[in-house]
């Protein structure tokens, strides 16, 4: 015994050696060794404590089923959804006019996050991702085979959802051939070269395929999107006609960018839930517009008709994209929680990119201990589903896929694994995860074994964990972008104390060839925020006109019906968009209109224009352009002044983003100025607000084409036309028609003509006509700068805010509806025309002699 005490000792020693190997390999040091990227720059433990706080105590790893919301989402949500009131967007009342403006918002927010536009996509909001195949399904041309043409094909990846899978239903019902197709099989069956459009057979086909594995996170390629269109890869190259690509990015886009610019799918559904954690039930269906074409919808709910008879089968579908295909009204309180989704997601990560890096980096950290981690008699812990190494982010997501084995090499039901780590607060997922593709090729169960399986009681979602020994499913473990290292610790510390037999050992050689795979550098980045530096526009300064210049315009009267001369009184322009009027001499005239009139508009804090209609203390914002600082000012009462270039700085606005927002029902792409001017607008309307500008290189067209003009006419911020005009004798009309109206009595105050004036928030005031006598005019002359009329403009309650006091009246609007019939009009709308030959711009200047042209004039 003296001589077997010594080895007794000895095995004690080594053993405890390789238990302390276990120890040290769960440390954050260790980590860092295996991984350099964790967090976001600031203490991750610090945002978890501050945002988290509810999942103390609990290890959290099922973040591909859902992850979690931070506190900071639905704390703003809620203040949202407190202060304004949001309704049923289907109306035209203001609080209906608020959520339309807000959801086709985030419809933006959203093609942002996925490097897209409105012109490529559009987003159709559905209940999740699986009522967006449902969607794509039922309304796919599917064409069934006959003697003279070929059928359509439906074809996915047996690594694919069974909300993918079930497509098939539909189509065997239609006649339409459902052709599963293996991993394997997409490239090793390919073709050389793409085969190209088929002109003659324009038979539809659907492949379907996941951009990311829901079973094991291995990730598929992007580039398929493009091999299958082009029918290079297979399927596509063995079939005639032309391929559609629905690329199911659900499990993807919850821990990885997707870039619609590298892989333009036609159909890409995603839920939400698994991106920020709340709301849950919604989510949306990506259309790529050359495709939408071709989707047919049988059934019409309210929102999605353009027209239609109750009496007859009359029937014309709405011309938007969305609005054809979200029957009745959309979940707008969920919808608009989305903007707060994404905002809470960028401040705390900074970006898809960096949680891909993070999350990638905790469960190859996890796959690389586990794999390694054996029984005190050297045998493997776990077994683990995947196709590789875990060895780039770009092929592998932040899933991992296993079952446990005990020491003697029998797989451990999942059921048993599930009910240990229930006691641990360890929250995993078992079963085969709505993949029966993934889940037969992975552990081997052939389709007579499933059967089997379901003779023998098994069904899915069910406990029964083993049939005759084998596996019926396996445990997941899934990474969201606020998982921590402790939760790998403890996950790993887990299974050492529940299921392997002591000593704990690491099989060293294994641990080392994985630590020696080197993970490439990650190419799949968010794309780059474009800041282009917008140029100062140069005008050359000439003299004022004379007489004598404008015969060149063929006139040569310049004087009204009395003899008086008509002339240009004064030129307002507003900086910020619905803010307070800024009267300038002699100012230039630029490409949208005068020099800097609406470039920048105010936004809530779900990136909605507020206008005086919501928030009236805006017209006691006093913005001044001044051209030799190149500063805008932006000035309130009580409130210091502050400045923002009048120009875009690359240098200075690279860390701004660029964003896309509504004006008038058109898409606008416009730049961020920056916290100071926020915070500035924040604290004085007493709500979060964002100054944002037009960008630059970003071309808005105005919607009707004037009247014989070659070319669009551009246009700023402003809502319909470069330039609004109104006229002194109609607004003094109007002054006499409320004066003269019975609701005014001998106390109440009457409007001066400035007060009018203001209200109808024009860039140019004219002298010397008749009331309302613009109307008739097609043309004019202002100086020496031609102007088109191109509309007359509608009236709304806007005009009933006093830009002095920032107080609501009824008038002037009551006295404009009871004189004008019809629709309520006040003032033109103007573009301008340089002068033949000129290439110069042009100026403006109070007292400039004005030549009307009559309409029909020759």
């Amino acid at each position: 015994m003296l001589e077997t005490a010594p080895a007794v000792c000895s095995v004690a020693l080594f053993n405890r050696k390789r238990s302390m190997d276990f120890q040290k390999l769960c440390t954050f040091e260790t980590f860092k060794e295996f991984w350099s990227h964790y967090g976001y720059g600031e203490n991750l433990q610090d945002v978890i404590e501050q945002e988290f706080t509810r999942t103390k105590g609990i290890t959290y790893l099922d973040h591909a089923a859902t992850t979690l919301y931070p506190e900071c989402l639905v704390r703003d949500y809620y203040l949202d959804i407190s202060r304004n009131v949001y309704g049923n967007p289907h109306s035209h009342n203001p609080s209906s006019r608020l959520t339309y403006d807000t959801v086709e918002r985030v419809r933006y927010r959203v093609l942002q996050h996925f490097n897209a536009t409105p012109e490529e996509y559009s987003v159709i909001f559905t209940s999740g991702c699986t009522a967006a195949l449902k969607l794509v399904a039922e309304s796919f041309p599917w064409r069934p085979k006959t003697e003279s043409k070929a059928g359509s094909h439906f074809c996915y990846l047996t690594d694919s959802h069974t909300s993918v899978v079930g497509i098939r239903g539909l189509t065997n019902s239609r006649g339409v051939v459902a052709l599963p197709v293996s991993p394997q099989e997409v490239e090793n069956r390919a073709k050389d070269e793409a085969q190209g459009e088929d002109v003659i057979c324009q038979t539809p086909h659907l492949f379907c395929y996941p951009a990311q594995s829901n079973f094991s996170g291995r990730k598929y390629p992007l580039s398929h999107v493009k091999g299958i269109q082009t029918r290079r890869l297979y399927p596509a190259c063995d079939h005639q006609g032309c391929w559609f690509v629905l690329l199911d990015a659900a499990c993807h886009v919850s821990c990885s960018p997707l870039n619609l610019q590298d892989c333009p799918a036609d159909f890409i559904p995603i839920s939400f839930y698994k991106m920020f954690g709340f709301p849950t039930g919604l989510g949306a269906l990506l259309v790529r517009n050359n495709a939408a074409g071709i989707l047919k919808k049988t059934y019409f709910g309210g929102g999605t008709a353009a027209a239609y008879l109750s009496g007859e089968d009359y029937y014309v579908q709405a011309a938007n994209i969305s609005d054809r295909f979200e029957d009745g009204t959309v979940s707008f309180l969920d919808i608009i929680a989305l903007n707060h989704g994404f905002e809470a997601l960028y401040k705390i990560t900074g970006g898809m990119h960096n949680i891909q890096q993070h999350t990638f980096g905790l469960a190859r950290y996890t796959y690389m201990l586990l794999s390694s981690l054996c029984h005190g008699n050297g045998q493997p812990v776990a077994q683990i589903y995947t196709e590789g190494q875990f060895e780039s982010p770009c092929t592998q997501g932040a899933i991992l896929n296993f079952n446990l084995m005990d020491s003697h090499g029998q797989i451990i039901g999942y059921s048993q694994v599930d009910r240990m780590a229930s006691l641990y607060n360890v929250h995993v997922r078992t079963g085969c995860f709505c993949n029966t593709g993934a889940c037969q090729a992975f552990l081997g169960i052939t389709n007579q074994q499933m059967r089997r399986n379901l003779q023998a009681g098994h069904v899915c979602g069910d406990n029964i964990d083993l049939v005759d020994g084998q596996p019926t499913g396996s445990v997941r473990v899934s990474f969201g972008y606020m998982s921590t290292f402790e939760d790998c610790q403890k996950f790993l510390n887990f299974v050492a104390e529940c299921f392997i037999e002591k000593p704990v050992t690491v099989d060293q050689i294994r641990l080392n060839r994985l630590k020696t795979v080197a993970a490439p550098r990650d190419s799949n980045q968010d794309p780059p925020i474009k800041i282009t530096n917008g140029e100062i526009y140069k005008v050359e300064m000439k003299e004022k006109p004379t007489e004598a210049s404008l015969k060149g315009f063929g006139h040569t009267d310049l004087k009204n019906s009395h003899g008086e001369a008509l002339t240009l009184t004064n030129i307002y322009i507003y900086p910020i968009k619905s803010c307070g009027a800024y009267e300038v001499h002699d100012w230039p005239l630029g490409p949208l209109g005068l020099l800097y009139d609406r470039g920048w508009m105010v936004v809530n804090g779900n990136g909605v224009c507020l206008s005086q209609k919501r928030e009236p203390r805006l017209c006691f914002i006093r913005p001044q352009v001044h051209l030799p600082s190149n500063k805008l000012l932006l000035q309130a009462s009580g409130m210091d002044t502050i400045s923002v270039p009048l120009e875009n700085n690359t240098q200075m606005h690279t860390s701004y983003r660029v964003c896309q927002s509504k004006v008038c029902g058109d898409r606008v792409e416009t730049v961020d100025c920056g916290d100071e001017a926020a915070s500035w607008l924040s604290e004085f309307l007493g709500q979060p607000c964002r100054l944002i500008r037009q960008s630059p290189d970003f071309t808005r067209d105005m919607k009707k084409r004037p009247s014989g003009a070659a070319t669009f006419t551009s246009l700023s911020l402003v809502n319909e036309a470069q330039y609004l005009m109104i006229n002194r004798a109609s607004v003094e009309l109007i002054q006499k028609l409320m004066s003269s109206r019975e609701h005014y009595s001998e106390g109440d105050q009457l409007f001066d003509t400035q007060n009018v004036i203001s209200r109808f928030r024009a860039n140019l005031v004219i002298a010397g006509v008749e009331p309302f006598e613009e109307d008739n005019w097609s043309h004019l002359i202002i100086g020496s700068t031609r102007f088109v009329v191109v509309g007359q403009c509608g009236r709304c309650q806007m005009v009933g805010v006093d830009q002095d006091t920032g107080i609501k009246t009824k008038e002037p609007l009551m006295s404009l509806s009871a004189y004008r019939t019809g629709k309520v009009t006040f003032g033109v709308y103007l573009t301008h025309q340089l002068p033949e030959g000129s290439t110069t711009a042009s100026f403006l200047s109070p007292g400039s002699i004005i030549l009307p042209e009559p309409s029909g004039h020759l």
